[in-house]
Order: structure tokens, then sequence, then C-alpha cells
């Protein structure tokens, strides 16, 4: 057995005795070994620290003796188990590139795959292959996440990163309110990755190069994950869309961690707002048109009311209408300042 740490037959047989027989001639060890087999052996042994040589009694007979198991052979396990992780690894990575280009071949536009294993794989395989662009919208669920923020932080994110993918993610405010996910998130955009924050997200969804898509098949299953892979169909661009809503009706996050509106004077999705509330829809029509909160469209009804100076909404209206808001010819008016 000890074949396997990488000792040859010869090594693992005379490793054996002098475990048995501590201080052991040459001579006393030949038994099944002939006697060139045998020193062989010894030497190679010594040479790798198995066993030691000494003349304890002077009379210049060299005896050996084993070195400890645990001692000896321990950095040698470790280190094949180490290389069987590797393999390991290798063999899933292989085996979903696998099934990624049988996919491909077929031409079928969706994939269904079973497991947490499975999924991980697939995301990091597409997140490597990353040529442009990774969007990903995370929302905050009760049921445990198949990848977690942490998870592949370090070694994925940055390295798409240094090649110059861009990484685009949309998040829901909840995770600020929690001190480790805040950081990861901060980190990221210290790194130059841009994160939206909005109040909620329908679904978890990662989309790479606008060419392929995983998502989950259940979000609330909370037995064995299943996820959905797309490919280029009407599908992903209709996921397409739903991201980059979300993403631009969102709040940006500095690298600070701090939320922050939109530097433009007056952000597009405002605009709408104004538009549906002049058309006279209610703040719950106008949050359910635009896949929006209702307290969302409150807060940045009052915010653009405070910019404009407006005591009312009829007001804003009125200063709505004057700046070009409406009709999109003078979209990037600045707001006067209250005097």
């Amino acid at each position: 057995m000890l074949t396997l740490l990488g000792l040859d037959p010869e090594e693992d047989a005379v490793y054996r005795l002098l475990v048995d027989r501590p201080d052991s001639e040459p001579g006393a060890l030949a038994g099944p070994l002939s006697g060139p087999a045998v020193a062989r052996a010894l030497g190679s042994l010594v040479e790798r620290g198995l066993a030691s040589a000494a003349r304890p009694d002077g009379d210049g007979v060299v005896r050996y003796r084993a070195a400890s198991p645990v001692l000896a052979l321990g950095p040698l396990l470790e280190s094949r188990r180490a290389a069987l992780h590797r393999v390991e690894s290798l063999v899933g990575d292989l085996a979903e590139r696998h099934r990624s280009a049988q996919s491909h071949a077929s031409g079928a536009p969706v994939e269904v795959l079973s497991g947490p294993a499975a999924i991980r794989r697939r995301l990091l395989t597409m997140q490597r292959q990353a040529r442009d662009e990774v969007c990903t919208m995370v929302p905050t669920r009760r049921v445990p996440p198949v990848l977690s923020f942490a998870d592949n932080h370090a070694e994925v994110d940055s390295e798409m990163t240094r090649r110059g993918v861009a990484v685009r993610s949309v998040v829901e405010r909840e995770w600020l309110e929690r001190p480790e996910t805040a950081a990861v998130l901060a980190s990221c955009v210290a790194q130059g990755q841009h994160v939206s924050v909005t109040d909620r997200l329908p679904i978890k969804l990662v989309i790479v190069d606008r060419r392929i898509a995983l998502l989950p098949l259940d979000p609330e299953r909370e037995t064995e994950p299943v996820a959905l892979v797309v490919h280029r169909t009407g599908l992903l661009t209709a996921l397409g869309s739903l991201f980059d809503l979300h993403f631009e009706k969102g709040w940006r996050l500095n690298a600070s961690g701090v939320v922050e509106r939109d530097e433009s004077p007056v952000a597009a999705v405002d605009r709408e707002i104004v538009a549906l509330l002049h058309v006279g829809l209610t703040d719950a029509a106008i949050a359910r048109q635009l896949g929006m909160g209702h307290r969302t469209v409150q807060r940045r009804l009052h915010a653009l009311m405070d910019e404009v100076g407006a005591a009312t909404r009829f007001q804003l209206g009125w200063y709505a209408a004057r700046a070009g808001w409406l009709d999109g010819k003078n979209g990037n008016s600045v707001p006067p300042q209250r005097s």
C-alpha cells in the first residue's frame, strides 16, 4: 500500500521490516529480497528521511531504524491528498466543459442543472470564460444560497477585473445591513465593479456576455437546488432587459459602501415617474407600471420636489412641463436651486 505514496515495492517491504525490527543490520532484512536489493532500498529510505543509519556499538556494523510513520509518511500522504483534490477539481471542470459543449452542439436553448456542485461548476466556468461583461442580480432570500458573495470573490471576480471584463451587479438594500456582505460589496466597487442598490429584486440571475444566463428554476426551493442555463434566445434577451431595468432604476454604491444617487440632473426613471403622475396615475399604479416599490416612488417624488423647490405635486408637474421632462426635449435641464 505504501507504493501509493511513491515508494517502490522494495522500499515498501524494507520499511515495513524496519518498523518491526529497529536497529537491524542489512543482512537481517534480506529474507525474500536479495542483499543488493535491500542495500539499495535502505540507501533510498535514508535519503528520503524514512530511515536512519548508525553504528551504536562501535563495531563498524551499520544498523538501521525506521523513522516515525506519522512524521515520515504524513507529508507524503498530504501531498498525495492535495494532488487528488486537484485531479478531482480538474475532472469536474472537464465534465462541465463537456456538458456545455454537448449542449451547445445540440442547439438546446435551455439546460437544466441539478445540485449545488453542478451549479457552482457551471457558474465558475461561465465567469472564467467571460470576455466582455458579467451582469448579476442578487436578491436576499431565506433559502441558503448555492454560491454566496464571498465564495469566489477573491479568485474569480478579481481575475475578471484584471482581464478587463466589466462586472455590473444589482443587489437588494438588505445586503448593506449585513456588515460582512457590505464589506465585500465595497471591495467590489473599489476594484472597479459597478453596483446598483434597489429595494427588491424578483430573482437571482447571472448573464455573461449577453450570450448565456444562469438562474434558479424555483427561487424558493429549499431541497435540492435546480438551475436553468439559457442560451441565445428571446428568453435571454428578456432576461437582459430585466437586468438593465433594475440596474438603471437603482442607486449607485461607492467604494466607501455609501449609496448615492445618480449624478445626472434628472434620471430617466424620475422623468418616467413624473410623466405617469402627469397622466393621472396614483403612486401605487406608477410603482406597478415601473416594477418599483410604492415607497420608492414616493421617495423619488419627494426628492424631486425638494430639488426644484416645489411645495406640491402640481408645482412639480408645472416645472416638469417647462423643463421638458415630459417630452424628453430638455432631459438634462438642471433644476433650479431653492433660494
